[in-house]
C-alpha cells in the first residue's frame, strides 16, 4: 500500500472536538496510507454522532478546515468516499475484532440478512448481537437488484467472517437466518465450520425420518394458538439432508405459524433464540431511514457505499462499546462520557431507533427497538 504515515489528532475544541478525540481511539491502532484519510474518517463518524441532520454535508461541518463553503467540505467527504486506497474490509475487520476481544468469551450470535438499495444494489450483511443491538461484523455491497441471493454469492461473505472468527479463536457460534437462506448447501457449510444454526424454513418443506420415509409437509401440521410441535432427528428436502431438528409454533391467535430448523435439539425456547435475528433488520432500517440516511447519499457505486457504511458501522460500534464501558465501570451520576453533550436528535424521540445519552449520567445506552429483545 506504499508509504504509511502515522495517524495524528487534529487540534479541535468544543463538543465535537471531544467526541472526535474519543472516536480517534478506535482509529489509532489502524494503518492508513495517509493520515488525512484517518482524520476525515474520524470527523465523518463525529458528524454522524453530533449532527441533528442525517446528510453527508452536515457530518463534515464541524471539522476544522480552510474551506469557506459547505460545498468544499462536502467535496472533501466525497473524495474520501471514492478513494480506492481506503479498504473498508480491512479497517472494519480490525475494529470489530478488537471490540470482540474486549467483550469477552461467550457464544457468539450472528445474523445474516440482505437489503436492496436504490433498486440496484444488494447489501449482504452479517451482524453480531451485543446487548440488544446488532453490530456489523462484515458486509458486502453487490450490484444486484433483488434481496434474494444464492449460496454462491453468500459463501465468500461467510468465508470472510469465518476467517475473522478463526483469527480470534472463536468456535462457539450460533448463526441465524430467515427462510430466504434455507438451503442445504448453506447448512452443510455451517456444519463443516462447526457452527450451530437456526434458520426459518418454508412451509412447503417436506420432513422425513432418517431412512427417508416421508412424515409430512410443514404446512400439513395444524397447530392451535400458542401450541408447539417438535420433530427431532429428521431429514429435509429431497436430498434427505440431516439429521436436523425442526420446531413448529403458532405464537398467537392469528393464522401465522413459525417453523425453524436447527442442528441442535429444539423447544419452545428456540423461538426466543431465533427472535434475536430481528435486530439486524432494525439495523437496515437505521441505515436507510433518517438515522443514517443512505438513500439520501446520492452514491451510485458499490465501493463508495461500502466506505459510507464503514462510517455508519464505526459510529454504531463506538456507541455500543462506549455503552458497555459505562455499564462495566458503573459510572456514577456526574461522571461524564465524551457523548454526554450530544444534542438530541429527531431520531432520539420515542419513535426513533437511535442510541442516546441518559440525562445525568453521561452514559450511552441502547434504545429499545419495538420490544424485540
Amino acid at each position: 500500500m506504499g508509504h504509511f504515515q502515522a495517524v495524528k489528532n487534529e487540534n479541535a475544541v468544543g463538543d465535537a472536538g471531544r467526541v472526535y478525540q474519543a472516536v480517534r481511539r478506535y482509529a489509532e491502532t489502524l494503518v492508513w496510507n495517509d493520515s488525512r484519510n484517518a482524520d476525515t474518517s474520524a470527523w465523518l463518524v463525529t458528524g454522524v454522532l453530533q449532527s441533528p441532520k442525517s446528510t453527508l454535508p452536515e457530518w463534515i461541518t464541524e471539522r476544522p478546515s480552510k474551506a469557506q463553503f459547505a460545498q468544499s467540505r462536502e467535496r472533501q467527504a466525497r473524495r474520501w468516499l471514492s478513494n480506492a486506497k481506503i479498504d473498508p474490509v480491512s479497517i472494519c475487520g480490525a475494529l470489530i475484532t478488537s471490540a470482540l476481544r474486549s467483550w469477552g468469551e461467550h457464544r457468539l450470535v450472528l445474523a445474516l440478512d440482505t437489503s436492496v438499495l436504490f433498486e440496484k444494489f444488494c447489501m449482504i450483511r452479517v451482524a453480531v448481537r451485543s446487548r440488544g443491538r446488532s453490530v456489523l461484523l462484515y458486509q458486502a455491497v453487490i450490484q444486484h437488484a433483488s434481496a434474494q441471493v444464492g449460496t454462491l454469492q453468500l459463501l465468500p461473505v461467510l468465508a470472510h467472517v469465518k476467517g475473522l472468527l478463526d483469527f480470534l479463536g472463536t468456535r462457539d457460534v450460533r448463526f441465524l437466518a430467515d427462510w430466504g437462506f434455507c438451503d442445504v448447501e448453506l447448512m452443510d457449510w455451517l456444519w463443516a465450520c462447526g457452527w450451530h444454526y437456526l434458520i426459518r424454513i418454508k412451509s412447503t418443506l417436506i420432513l422425513a425420518d432418517p431412512h427417508g420415509q416421508r412424515l409430512c409437509k410443514v404446512n400439513e401440521v395444524k397447530l392451535g394458538p400458542r401450541e408447539t410441535c417438535c420433530f427431532h432427528n429428521v431429514t429435509i428436502t429431497g436430498q434427505r439432508f440431516g439429521p436436523v431438528h425442526v420446531v413448529l409454533g403458532r405464537p398467537t391467535d392469528g393464522p401465522a405459524q413459525w417453523q425453524v430448523v436447527s442442528d441442535e435439539p429444539n423447544s419452545v425456547e428456540t423461538f426466543t433464540e431465533y427472535g434475536e435475528r430481528f435486530q439486524i433488520e432494525e439495523g437496515f432500517l437505521d441505515d436507510k431511514s433518517e438515522l443514517f440516511g443512505l438513500e439520501a447519499s446520492r452514491l451510485r457505486d458499490a465501493a463508495s457505499l461500502e466506505r459510507l457504511l464503514l462510517v455508519t458501522s464505526t459510529a454504531t460500534l463506538f456507541l455500543v462499546s462506549e455503552g458497555l464501558q459505562v455499564v462495566e465501570q458503573g459510572l456514577r451520576p456526574g461522571d461524564r462520557s465524551p457523548l454526554a453533550t450530544r444534542p438530541e436528535l429527531p431520531q432520539d424521540r420515542p419513535s426513533g431507533r437511535a442510541v442516546r445519552t441518559r440525562e445525568g449520567t453521561g452514559g450511552v445506552y441502547p434504545v429499545r427497538i419495538a420490544g424485540r429483545y
